[in-house]
């Protein structure tokens, strides 16, 4: 705090008086403003966790829509009192943080008590529209914040909490993509903790529920008393569910795709990045088939290679490395800038490559656990990019995603699947459509093989 010594003429008679006024200094202001601003954001907060331990579904949304949906003027709560001081304070920004984060407060503690109605039930209760006609400046900040709320991405992250498990109930193709639009909601350092946990909650729930489905839907497919109540299909790929697993699990030959990853990162964790890179490409184009497009993918993923951060070729590989590298490869193969689909995702889509692209990012994501969230963030992105298309537009980017999720599900999750030949008058090609091979599957078994040398002395 400073003193200002202020000259103060007072008449009073003929005497003159001065007056010492204390100022409280610009970031001292500051500070008391945004500690009041915490305190009664918290007293909001404080408020809903109590309130949702004790009360009722029903009581909890009628006191959340007398807080933001149709603010009550006038009335004497404490927590009401708090929310009219942000708003007086005129931060549309601080008010939505304070909305967002109340609304996940109520969505996790619904969801670890099972309500999962009452989620869709705070969603419903967003009009589409909010018009308030009182005079007073702040219910109409707080209609006219809402409206925008109600308008934005936000509330959109906030709708995907609503339909959960419900994809019969889907109102669009995308919805039943939710694990991945969740992604960005819990890698976004900026949302508020209860949002990031939520996501991440039922993004893991809705992968456990699909890999759970999967392998019931496969293991009632070969048995002819289930057959005759079978599970439902948890993809939209129909009777082809089959032979496209069939099809993943045969590719991978005799030495599966994480026992590969394991041995490239063994034989290359000592080379400087020039030659980790020119492993990389050897270790990504492994047993591909010599025809033109292969060809061309391989000269195209060359070039990405040869020009990713040449200034650090002589520097030896490290982790920081692998992660860039990893995250750079995943951009090239699907969306760029979060926006335009990559040239090489058109090409090998156009190409009917689905599976080669699907094999090139599981590849890279074994061999960097860390980038499955930039890879799943990718995906999201491009979802979102053909969002706007009807499905009989976009099946091809649809089958793509349909085929990744199980592929996967398949090779990254701890449910093993294999190929069992049970006719000994089979032959390779009834491994992809003949009945005499049936789809079985296990826990995933760690195995220890060094076969393939991805090293330069073998280049």
């Amino acid at each position: 705090m400073r003193t200002i010594k202020h000259q103060n003429t007072q008449f009073r008679g003929n005497s003159v008086k001065d007056e010492s006024v204390t100022l409280i200094s610009s970031p001292e202001l500051n500070r008391q403003a945004r500690r009041s601003l915490q305190e009664d954001q918290q007293t909001i907060y404080n408020f809903l966790f109590k309130l949702v331990r004790r009360s009722s579904p029903e009581v909890v949304l009628q006191e959340f829509r007398k807080m933001f949906i149709e603010p009550v003027y006038k009335l004497n709560s404490e927590p009401l009192q708090a929310l009219y001081r942000i708003v007086l304070a005129n931060n549309e920004t601080e008010f939505i943080n304070t909305l967002k984060r109340c609304c996940y407060i109520l969505i996790n503690n619904w969801d670890s008590t099972r309500q999962h109605q009452a989620i869709r039930h705070l969603v419903d209760i967003f009009p589409k529209r909010i018009s308030h006609h009182a005079v007073p400046l702040k219910l109409y900040r707080i209609s006219n914040w809402m409206n925008n709320f109600v308008n934005s991405k936000d509330f959109e992250d906030l709708k995907v909490f609503a339909f959960r498990y419900d994809s019969d109930k889907a109102q669009h193709w995308s919805d039943r993509y939710t694990s991945y639009l969740l992604v960005p909601q819990y890698i976004e350092s900026n949302n508020p903790v209860e949002q990031r946990q939520a996501a991440k909650t039922l993004a893991k729930q809705l992968r456990d529920k699909f890999k759970l489905d999967l392998a019931m839907y496969t293991a009632r497919s070969i048995s002819p008393v289930a057959k005759e109540n079978p599970s439902s299909n948890p993809t939209g790929l129909g009777e082809k569910l089959v032979d496209v697993i069939k099809n993943l699990v045969a590719r991978q030959g005799e030495l599966k795709y994480n026992e590969l990853a394991r041995i490239f990162l063994r034989q290359t964790h000592k080379l400087n990045y020039k030659q980790f890179k020119l492993s990389l490409h050897k270790y990504l184009t492994f047993c591909f088939a010599e025809t033109p497009v292969n060809t061309t993918i391989s000269n195209k993923l060359t070039e990405k290679l040869q020009f990713l951060h040449p200034e650090y070729e002589e520097q030896k590989i490290n982790r920081l490395f692998l992660i860039k590298t990893c995250q750079s490869l995943i951009d090239d193969l699907t969306i760029t800038d979060q926006e335009y689909p990559s040239e090489l995702f058109v090409l090998l889509l156009s190409q009917k490559k689905t599976i080669t692209l699907i094999i090139l990012l599981l590849k890279i994501v074994l061999i960097c656990p860390h980038s499955r969230n930039h890879l799943d963030t990718c995906i999201a992105d491009l979802i979102r990019h053909y969002k706007e298309l009807p499905e009989q537009e976009c099946q091809w980017v649809i089958n793509f995603v349909e085929i990744f999720n199980i592929a996967f599900t398949i090779y990254t999750e701890d449910v093993e699947y294999n190929l069992v030949k049970l006719d000994e008058q089979g032959n390779s090609e009834s491994i992809i459509s003949g009945e005499n091979y049936r789809l079985f599957s296990q826990v995933r078994l760690n195995t220890k093989v060094e076969q393939i040398n991805f090293s330069q002395d073998s280049l």
